[in-house]
């Protein structure tokens, strides 16, 4: 089957996009910038998709439909990080086979998950 496209972004839903933006470029390492006035982009180095906080007047309500997750060397370091970002781990932690997976959130509590592989 041929493919209809490629994942190029996310766009992120927020109130304060340069807030997160800067939080989400030093979780990813990558490079903000505005794509539209009042919107903030982040370029991840080494490639992937590209992140994009519009402004929304309204706060975030209920569970967030979808979410990042992102792969980490260390559960543990990565919450003490991301805490020190703004961030917060939720308590809820998911232990399998093939990892260990915590949900966290960003400043504005959308939930992502940090995943550490393990080698089996």
């Amino acid at each position: 089957m041929e493919t209809l496209g490629r994942l190029a972004g996310v766009t992120v839903d927020c109130r304060d996009p340069q807030r997160l933006a800067d939080f989400w470029s030093v979780v990813l390492g990558g490079r903000v910038t505005e794509s539209l006035p009042g919107w903030r982009r982040v370029t991840v180095a080494g490639g992937g998709p590209v992140l994009t906080f519009q402004p929304v007047p309204e706060p975030k309500a209920g569970k967030t439909r979808l979410h990042l997750d992102i792969a980490v060397s260390d559960v543990d370091e990565a919450v003490d990080r991301i805490g020190m970002l703004g961030g917060r781990w939720t308590g809820e932690r998911h232990d399998y086979q093939e990892g260990a997976v915590l949900v966290m959130t960003d400043p504005e509590d959308n939930e992502f998950c940090v995943v550490q592989y393990y080698r089996v």
